[in-house]
């Protein structure tokens, strides 16, 4: 009775663990990653890919506070890193940088509620997006998806309204 006590509890322990990972709510010292993904052999209807979704760049944001900057990569490339100074940070998930000159490219200079938003005028790099376990899922070669979760070309405040969010 005890021992299968203590299997059910380890159990429960690594699934709960399994999903606070895959929901990206514990992260490593701050960080918000948005996990992209391509659509091959087709093209991109809003978040609907006519091909095949397939993962592609990690794209990582770690945001200072106390610094009023953000750095931002992209997970296991060679592309530079960049930093955006003059922020505006309440968390990892919310924040806003103005954009300057020279700065290497990047999907976006402000997170609300964790997701990129496209400011007018500013040249970020379109993305269409998973959640972290379908990114890895993808990664791992299984299709199983043949939307992006949220896109560059779709404002995330109209797309939390229609989805009643």
């Amino acid at each position: 009775m005890y021992r299968g006590m203590t299997v059910i509890a380890a159990v429960v322990i690594v699934a709960l663990g399994i999903f606070i990972w895959a929901s990206d709510r514990i992260t490593m010292e701050g960080q918000r990653t948005i996990y992209t993904v391509s659509c091959e052999q087709g093209a991109w209807d809003g978040l609907r890919c006519s091909g095949r979704v397939r993962a592609s760049d990690r794209h990582r944001f770690r945001a200072s506070r106390s610094r009023h900057e953000v750095v931002y990569w992209i997970a296991g490339s060679n592309t530079p890193s960049g930093k955006f100074i003059d922020c505006n940070i309440t968390d990892r998930d919310r924040w806003v940088c103005a954009p300057r000159a020279g700065e290497p490219p990047t999907i976006a200079h402000e997170l609300i509620d964790g997701r990129p938003v496209q400011q007018a005028g500013n040249s970020n790099v379109p993305f269409h997006a998973v959640s972290k376990w379908k990114w890895w899922a993808l990664d791992l070669g299984v299709p199983i998806v043949s939307k992006a979760d949220f896109s560059s070309t779709i404002d995330p405040h109209q797309q939390a309204a229609a989805s009643g969010k």
